[in-house]
């Protein structure tokens, strides 16, 4: 799979950014798509630790009809440093390649060593404050961040397929160095003990 997808991210009140970024893979409930390299004014530090900076990747997961994406982040030199749930507005599918969003303040950030925790709750509050978010989208996003937070603290979050498309992964996929499913081939059992994965 090949192409790029444009996603237009609103984050109220007056901040429009369009996103491109490398469709990587797709099914009925996830679209994987990867920032080769994540434009950022200054460093994404989380817990005194940098998660995201200029120039790194990151690979995002979006699931259609959620109302969260996320992000697996790395430091520039490729380094993994966390998983970002970034609560929004489900997305809009507007064309093949082109998507629109909302973002509405508040993330969920699991460490490498399962430690999670919610963000940004000032700015959420502001938001909502200010009337920048309306109060039943509000009550939405703060319902899909604490859900989120529950399940990442009981282990049970996130989605298997966000642990599986490392950067790695998705090097070699890009690469063309992955087969497709319908591709792959078991292989034989050269001799006794199991066989190799």
């Amino acid at each position: 799979m090949d192409g790029f997808v444009h996603i237009h991210y609103h984050r109220p009140p007056d901040r429009h950014d369009i996103f491109v970024q490398r469709l990587v893979h797709r099914t009925a409930g996830v679209i994987v798509t990867f920032l080769e390299r994540t434009p950022l004014p200054r460093p994404i530090e989380i817990g005194g630790r940098i998660a995201l900076e200029d120039g790194a990747p990151a690979i995002w997961f979006t699931f259609p009809g959620a109302w969260h994406d996320i992000g697996r982040f790395h430091r520039a030199d490729g380094t993994f440093t966390g998983i970002y749930a970034n609560i929004l507005t489900p997305v809009r599918f507007e064309g093949p390649d082109t998507w629109s969003t909302t973002d509405l303040y508040l993330d969920v950030w699991l460490e490498p060593d399962g430690r999670a925790a919610l963000l940004d709750e000032d700015e959420f509050a502001r938001a909502a404050g200010h009337g920048w978010i309306d109060a039943e989208i509000a009550g939405a996003a703060r319902a899909e961040a604490e859900r989120i937070l529950a399940r990442a603290r009981r282990n049970a979050w996130p989605p298997a397929v966000v642990r599986e498309w490392t950067l790695e992964r998705v090097h070699r996929h890009l690469a063309g160095a992955e087969a497709a499913p319908h591709e792959r081939r078991p292989r034989p059992h050269a001799g006794p003990g199991p066989a190799a994965h």
